[in-house]
C-alpha cells in the first residue's frame, strides 16, 4: 500500500471512528441554537471521498487502529486526519450523524461493533469520553441478545 493509499485508509478509519459514536449514541435534551433566518438550514454532508476504503483491513492493523484510539483519547499525537476526526466527532454525536453518508453510517457501526466485541478495554475508554451513559453499548448488547435468542 503506497503512502497516499495508507493516508486515505487512515482518514477513513478516522472518520469511521468519529461516526461510530455518532450513529447510535443519542445525545438527548440538548437544545439546538436558534435559526438565524426563516430559511431552513441545509447542512453539508461530510466528505465522502474515503467511503470506499476497506475498513476490515484497517481494523486488522493494530498499530494503525491504536494510533487513532490514542489520538481520540488525547493520550497520543494526532495525524492531521486524526485532528480532523476529533473536530468532527462532537458534531457527529450532536447531530446523530445526520451529515453522514450511508456508507459512513454502516462503517461507524462496523467499527463500533468491532471495538465492543474485540477490543473492550479500548471501547470502555472511548465510551467514557464520547458516550459516558453507555447508550450505544446497551443498545448493541440488547440487539445482539435478541439475535442470539432468535437463532
Amino acid at each position: 500500500m503506497g503512502r497516499t493509499s495508507l493516508r486515505l485508509a487512515m482518514w477513513n478509519a478516522s472518520l469511521a471512528l468519529a461516526v461510530m459514536c455518532t450513529v447510535l449514541c443519542r445525545v438527548e435534551g440538548l437544545p439546538h441554537p436558534p435559526a438565524t433566518s426563516s430559511a431552513p438550514m441545509v447542512e453539508a454532508p461530510y466528505d465522502n471521498k474515503f467511503d470506499n476504503v476497506d475498513l476490515d483491513e484497517i481494523l486488522n492493523q493494530e498499530r494503525l487502529l491504536n494510533n487513532y484510539i490514542k489520538c481520540l483519547e488525547g493520550t497520543g499525537p494526532c495525524t492531521p486526519d486524526g485532528r480532523m476526526l476529533k473536530e468532527i466527532l462532537p458534531d457527529a454525536i450532536m447531530t446523530e450523524c445526520t451529515k453522514c453518508t450511508e456508507k459512513q453510517r454502516l462503517g461507524a457501526e462496523k467499527v463500533t461493533n468491532h471495538l465492543i466485541d474485540n477490543r473492550p478495554m479500548d471501547w470502555e475508554r472511548l465510551e467514557k469520553i464520547y458516550d459516558p451513559e453507555g447508550t450505544y453499548r446497551i443498545k448493541y448488547q440488547k440487539m445482539k441478545a435478541t439475535v442470539t435468542e432468535q437463532a
